[in-house]
Protein backbone atom coordinates (compact mmCIF):
# COMPACT_ATOMS: atom_id res chain seq x y z
CA UNK A 1 0.00 0.00 0.00
CA UNK A 2 2.56 2.54 -1.23
CA UNK A 3 1.08 4.80 -3.44
CA UNK A 4 -1.70 6.50 -0.07
CA UNK A 5 -1.73 9.86 0.40
CA UNK A 6 -2.32 9.99 4.36
CA UNK A 7 -6.28 10.41 4.15
CA UNK A 8 -6.76 7.18 2.73
CA UNK A 9 -4.45 5.85 5.06
CA UNK A 10 -6.07 6.44 8.38
CA UNK A 11 -9.27 5.53 6.67
CA UNK A 12 -8.10 2.12 6.13
CA UNK A 13 -6.40 2.17 9.54
CA UNK A 14 -9.72 3.07 10.82
CA UNK A 15 -11.32 0.28 9.31
CA UNK A 16 -8.86 -2.29 10.37
CA UNK A 17 -9.59 -1.15 14.15
CA UNK A 18 -13.22 -1.78 13.18
CA UNK A 19 -12.28 -5.17 11.91
CA UNK A 20 -10.89 -5.95 15.16
CA UNK A 21 -14.14 -6.13 16.92
CA UNK A 22 -15.97 -7.64 14.02
CA UNK A 23 -16.34 -11.87 14.38
CA UNK A 24 -13.42 -13.35 12.93
CA UNK A 25 -14.13 -15.34 9.58
CA UNK A 26 -13.78 -18.56 9.22
CA UNK A 27 -11.55 -19.42 5.80
CA UNK A 28 -11.36 -23.22 6.09
CA UNK A 29 -14.55 -23.17 3.68
CA UNK A 30 -12.24 -21.65 1.39
CA UNK A 31 -10.75 -23.08 -0.90
CA UNK A 32 -6.82 -21.79 -1.64
CA UNK A 33 -8.15 -20.84 -5.60
CA UNK A 34 -10.87 -19.06 -3.90
CA UNK A 35 -8.92 -16.92 -1.80
CA UNK A 36 -6.04 -16.30 -4.46
CA UNK A 37 -9.00 -15.33 -6.70
CA UNK A 38 -9.54 -12.60 -4.13
CA UNK A 39 -6.49 -11.69 -3.19
CA UNK A 40 -5.88 -11.08 -7.07
CA UNK A 41 -9.23 -9.11 -7.43
CA UNK A 42 -8.74 -7.00 -4.26
CA UNK A 43 -4.55 -5.87 -4.13
CA UNK A 44 -2.35 -4.41 -6.88
CA UNK A 45 1.17 -5.56 -7.60
CA UNK A 46 3.47 -2.74 -6.21
CA UNK A 47 7.31 -2.56 -7.51
CA UNK A 48 8.05 1.29 -6.29
CA UNK A 49 7.64 3.83 -4.29
CA UNK A 50 8.84 1.76 -1.17
CA UNK A 51 12.52 0.74 0.24
CA UNK A 52 12.79 -2.37 -2.27
CA UNK A 53 11.53 -1.91 -5.83
CA UNK A 54 13.10 -5.01 -6.63
CA UNK A 55 10.29 -6.51 -4.81
CA UNK A 56 6.84 -7.57 -5.69
CA UNK A 57 4.31 -7.13 -3.79
CA UNK A 58 0.53 -7.52 -4.24
CA UNK A 59 -0.78 -4.92 -1.83
CA UNK A 60 -4.05 -2.44 -0.91
CA UNK A 61 -3.57 0.57 -2.43
CA UNK A 62 -6.14 3.12 -3.49
CA UNK A 63 -7.35 1.75 -6.80
CA UNK A 64 -8.64 -1.67 -4.57
CA UNK A 65 -12.13 -1.89 -4.26
CA UNK A 66 -11.51 -2.14 0.36
CA UNK A 67 -9.61 0.62 0.18
CA UNK A 68 -12.93 2.77 0.96
CA UNK A 69 -15.44 -0.04 1.29
CA UNK A 70 -17.11 -1.06 4.41
CA UNK A 71 -15.23 -3.02 7.12
CA UNK A 72 -17.72 -5.51 7.62
CA UNK A 73 -18.14 -6.50 3.80
CA UNK A 74 -14.43 -7.79 4.08
CA UNK A 75 -14.66 -11.62 4.46
CA UNK A 76 -11.36 -12.56 6.36
CA UNK A 77 -9.29 -10.98 9.36
CA UNK A 78 -7.65 -8.08 9.44
CA UNK A 79 -5.62 -7.43 6.16
CA UNK A 80 -2.43 -6.55 7.38
CA UNK A 81 -0.59 -8.57 4.98
CA UNK A 82 -1.92 -6.26 2.32
CA UNK A 83 0.63 -3.56 3.87
CA UNK A 84 4.39 -3.40 3.21
CA UNK A 85 4.97 -2.13 6.80
CA UNK A 86 8.10 0.06 7.08
CA UNK A 87 10.00 -1.80 9.35
CA UNK A 88 9.76 -4.87 7.15
CA UNK A 89 11.24 -2.63 4.28
CA UNK A 90 13.78 -1.51 6.28
CA UNK A 91 14.69 -5.42 6.81
CA UNK A 92 14.13 -6.29 3.57
CA UNK A 93 16.20 -3.41 2.15
CA UNK A 94 19.26 -4.51 4.71
CA UNK A 95 18.75 -8.46 3.91
CA UNK A 96 18.98 -7.71 -0.01
CA UNK A 97 22.50 -5.11 0.50
CA UNK A 98 24.18 -7.51 3.24
CA UNK A 99 23.20 -11.08 1.58
CA UNK A 100 25.84 -12.71 3.17
CA UNK A 101 23.27 -12.70 6.33
CA UNK A 102 21.02 -15.08 5.02
CA UNK A 103 23.13 -16.91 2.48
CA UNK A 104 23.37 -20.51 3.15
CA UNK A 105 21.10 -20.09 6.71
CA UNK A 106 17.74 -21.44 8.34
CA UNK A 107 15.81 -18.35 8.49
CA UNK A 108 12.87 -17.67 10.50
CA UNK A 109 10.75 -14.47 9.36
CA UNK A 110 8.41 -13.83 12.62
CA UNK A 111 4.90 -12.14 11.63
CA UNK A 112 5.90 -12.06 7.76
CA UNK A 113 2.74 -10.56 6.96
CA UNK A 114 2.93 -9.98 3.09
CA UNK A 115 6.25 -12.12 3.51
CA UNK A 116 8.55 -9.14 1.89
CA UNK A 117 11.34 -10.21 4.15
CA UNK A 118 11.03 -14.15 3.28
CA UNK A 119 11.58 -13.42 -0.35
CA UNK A 120 13.98 -10.87 0.72
CA UNK A 121 16.28 -14.07 2.42
CA UNK A 122 14.83 -16.45 -0.40
CA UNK A 123 17.08 -14.12 -3.11
CA UNK A 124 19.66 -13.61 -0.61
CA UNK A 125 20.43 -17.50 -0.80
CA UNK A 126 18.81 -18.83 2.28
CA UNK A 127 19.03 -22.37 2.33
CA UNK A 128 15.77 -22.80 4.55
CA UNK A 129 12.97 -20.06 4.80
CA UNK A 130 10.00 -20.22 7.05
CA UNK A 131 7.47 -17.89 7.17
CA UNK A 132 5.77 -17.48 10.24
CA UNK A 133 2.11 -15.52 10.40
CA UNK A 134 -0.68 -16.70 12.23
CA UNK A 135 -3.51 -15.31 9.36
CA UNK A 136 -3.80 -18.48 7.17
CA UNK A 137 -4.45 -15.60 4.15
CA UNK A 138 -1.16 -14.06 4.30
CA UNK A 139 0.54 -17.17 3.40
CA UNK A 140 -1.43 -17.25 0.82
CA UNK A 141 -0.35 -14.13 -0.11
CA UNK A 142 3.29 -14.83 0.81
CA UNK A 143 2.98 -17.94 -1.79
CA UNK A 144 1.54 -15.62 -4.23
CA UNK A 145 4.21 -12.73 -3.80
CA UNK A 146 7.04 -15.47 -4.17
CA UNK A 147 5.61 -16.42 -7.70
CA UNK A 148 5.61 -13.02 -8.33
CA UNK A 149 9.46 -12.70 -7.53
CA UNK A 150 10.53 -16.24 -9.60
CA UNK A 151 11.44 -17.89 -6.17
CA UNK A 152 10.51 -20.92 -4.07
CA UNK A 153 7.74 -20.16 -2.02
CA UNK A 154 8.62 -20.51 2.09
CA UNK A 155 7.11 -22.87 4.04
CA UNK A 156 4.59 -20.82 5.55
CA UNK A 157 3.47 -22.19 9.29
CA UNK A 158 0.66 -20.54 11.03
CA UNK A 159 0.43 -21.26 14.18
CA UNK A 160 1.49 -18.89 17.10
CA UNK A 161 5.51 -19.73 17.25
CA UNK A 162 5.94 -17.24 20.33
CA UNK A 163 6.01 -18.82 23.82
CA UNK A 164 6.57 -22.60 22.40
CA UNK A 165 10.01 -24.83 22.53
CA UNK A 166 11.93 -22.55 19.95
CA UNK A 167 13.14 -24.24 17.00
CA UNK A 168 16.71 -23.80 15.57
CA UNK A 169 17.50 -21.06 13.15
CA UNK A 170 20.54 -19.09 12.10
CA UNK A 171 18.61 -16.14 11.80
CA UNK A 172 15.63 -14.98 13.19
CA UNK A 173 13.60 -11.85 11.27
CA UNK A 174 11.16 -9.30 13.28
CA UNK A 175 9.87 -6.82 10.48
CA UNK A 176 7.39 -4.00 13.05
CA UNK A 177 6.21 -6.80 15.37
CA UNK A 178 6.76 -4.42 18.28
CA UNK A 179 3.76 -2.03 18.20
CA UNK A 180 1.90 -3.50 21.60
CA UNK A 181 3.24 -3.67 24.62
CA UNK A 182 2.71 -6.83 26.25
CA UNK A 183 3.84 -9.00 22.79
CA UNK A 184 6.94 -6.75 22.93
CA UNK A 185 7.59 -8.04 27.14
CA UNK A 186 6.21 -11.87 25.40
CA UNK A 187 8.65 -11.53 21.97
CA UNK A 188 11.44 -10.49 24.30
CA UNK A 189 11.43 -13.25 26.55
CA UNK A 190 11.13 -15.81 23.51
CA UNK A 191 13.91 -14.35 21.38
CA UNK A 192 16.04 -14.63 24.72
CA UNK A 193 15.48 -18.70 24.68
CA UNK A 194 16.22 -18.67 21.13
CA UNK A 195 19.42 -17.11 21.65
CA UNK A 196 20.69 -19.16 24.53
CA UNK A 197 19.27 -22.17 23.11
CA UNK A 198 20.37 -22.13 19.63
CA UNK A 199 22.56 -19.29 19.31
CA UNK A 200 20.47 -17.76 16.77
CA UNK A 201 20.98 -14.16 15.35
CA UNK A 202 18.14 -11.67 15.27
CA UNK A 203 17.36 -8.84 13.53
CA UNK A 204 14.63 -6.45 14.08
CA UNK A 205 13.34 -4.25 11.82
CA UNK A 206 10.74 -1.03 13.23
CA UNK A 207 10.25 2.80 12.35
CA UNK A 208 10.78 4.18 15.83
CA UNK A 209 7.71 3.26 17.34
CA UNK A 210 6.86 3.92 21.11
CA UNK A 211 6.14 0.64 21.77
CA UNK A 212 9.97 -0.19 20.59
CA UNK A 213 11.72 2.83 21.90
CA UNK A 214 10.25 3.06 25.47
CA UNK A 215 10.75 -1.19 26.02
CA UNK A 216 13.36 -2.67 27.62
CA UNK A 217 14.88 -5.09 24.96
CA UNK A 218 15.71 -1.74 23.09
CA UNK A 219 18.98 -1.35 26.05
CA UNK A 220 19.80 -4.64 24.45
CA UNK A 221 20.38 -4.04 20.37
CA UNK A 222 22.64 -2.15 18.82
CA UNK A 223 21.86 -0.40 15.11
CA UNK A 224 22.93 -1.71 12.43
CA UNK A 225 21.25 0.54 9.29
CA UNK A 226 18.72 3.57 9.09
CA UNK A 227 16.68 4.22 6.47
CA UNK A 228 15.47 7.39 5.25
CA UNK A 229 11.48 6.40 4.37
CA UNK A 230 9.71 7.43 1.41
CA UNK A 231 7.77 10.49 1.55
CA UNK A 232 4.80 8.34 0.50
CA UNK A 233 5.66 5.61 3.11
CA UNK A 234 6.18 8.77 5.75
CA UNK A 235 3.08 10.04 4.95
CA UNK A 236 1.10 6.34 5.30
CA UNK A 237 2.76 6.23 8.70
CA UNK A 238 1.55 9.45 10.35
CA UNK A 239 4.72 10.91 9.73
CA UNK A 240 7.50 8.60 11.08
CA UNK A 241 10.63 9.61 8.73
CA UNK A 242 13.38 6.47 9.13
CA UNK A 243 13.37 2.75 10.04
CA UNK A 244 16.07 0.84 11.63
CA UNK A 245 17.62 -2.53 11.24
CA UNK A 246 18.95 -4.02 14.94
CA UNK A 247 20.65 -6.75 16.22
CA UNK A 248 21.30 -7.66 19.96
CA UNK A 249 24.52 -6.65 20.96
CA UNK A 250 27.16 -8.99 21.47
Amino acid sequence: MNFIRLSAFRCIKRSLNSWKHNELRCVSNKSEAQIRSFITENTEVIEEHNLTPEIKLRLFTPNCRFWLERPELWPFDDPYWAIYWPGGQALSRYLLDNPVMCRSKAVLDLGSGCGASAIAAKLCGAAQVVANDIDPIAAVATHMNSELNSVESPLCVTNNMIGYEPERFDLILLGDMFYDEALATDLHGWLDRCIKMHDSQVLIGDPGRAQFEDHGIRKRLHRLAQYELPSSVQEENYGLTTASVWCYRS
